[in-house]
């Protein structure tokens, strides 16, 4: 059995991955700042205190810490999103270096957010093309603040996720909500590729770099086969039963997204992301159609 320790696991993604690894009788603690559990641990993503202690006795460190992007971009939540990063990373990085028995292995969040808006050109972890806009270069000042941490005897991984869909949380809900009010209907051309993940196989594949210990670097966590905008919208619809959506064209989204406090990005942009590595080390996805894993979620 192992010990797990997830930092910034109080989130939609903790509860997935202290979910699946408790049900198959790991140890997981939780580093928070809000301690309400007896496996919650207080840390502030920052500073180096009491928390550091359990990872004398972890044998997997993830780190989910960061504040979300799902927010606008002002200049006071563009430094929040760059420095919740940073200032975690570094300060478990440093952490690892002043235990005497390391994690063997450390994952830190990145996203898939960091290739550039593709809707043809598939982005791997080998030949994808990197961009440069905030959210990319949080992604790249990101990845560099982690590999730039020498940590001799502890296996290294990025996870460059995509969106992940969960039961409840993740890009489900606030999609659920639009259909269920008639608005779900394709947004801008709706031709722009969707890169998605199910929550089980997002906690699967970590279990299954965990477990070959050759692997590390950087893995992209998406489906083989990206959907796209129109397609998404359409499953949602039929699992849910809504027989119309309203569509959305570019300046509505770019309203409503001021209106609701986040960015057009976030749909706009299309997400061609492929997994190549897990493929290449024979991980097999449960859920890789988009409408199957929409019933599995919602019914």
């Amino acid at each position: 059995m192992m010990t797990l320790t997830i930092a910034g696991g109080s989130g939609f993604l903790g509860h997935v991955l202290e979910d699946y690894f408790t049900k198959k009788g790991h140890t997981v603690y939780i580093l928070t700042r809000t301690v309400k559990r007896k496996n919650d641990r207080y840390w502030n993503a920052k500073d180096l205190t009491d928390w550091t202690k359990i990872l004398e006795q972890t044998d997997v460190l993830i780190n989910l810490t960061g504040k979300s992007v799902d927010c606008r971009y002002t200049e006071k939540n563009k430094k929040q999103i760059l420095n919740s990063r940073i200032d975690s990373t570094h300060a478990l990085g440093l952490a690892i270096n002043l235990c005497e028995h390391p994690p063997k292995v450390w994952f830190n969040s990145s996203t898939a957010t960091i290739y550039r808006h593709s809707t043809d050109k598939q982005m791997t972890e080998a030949t994808g093309e990197i961009g440069d806009d905030f959210s990319m270069n949080i992604a790249k000042s990101w990845e560099k603040a982690f590999y730039s941490i020498t940590n001799p005897k502890t296996r290294k991984i990025a996870l460059r996720t995509s969106i992940v869909m969960g039961k409840y949380g993740g890009a489900t809900e606030p999609l659920k909500i639009l259909v269920k009010f008639g608005l779900g209907g394709k947004q801008a051309s709706g031709n722009q590729k969707v890169s998605w993940i199910h929550e089980l196989d997002f906690a699967r594949a970590i279990d299954f770099i965990i477990e070959n210990d050759a692997l590390d670097g950087n893995f992209n966590l998406a489906v083989p086969n990206p959907t796209n905008n129109k397609t998404l919208m359409t499953s949602f619809r039929k699992v849910m039963n809504v027989p119309f959506g309203v569509s959305h064209p570019e300046w509505l989204i770019k309203l409503g997204a001021k209106l609701i406090g986040t960015e057009p990005e976030l749909v706009m942009k299309s997400r061609n992301v492929i997994p190549e590595r897990l493929l290449e080390n024979k991980f097999k996805f449960i859920h890789s159609d988009i409408q199957i894993a929409l019933d599995n979620l919602i019914n």
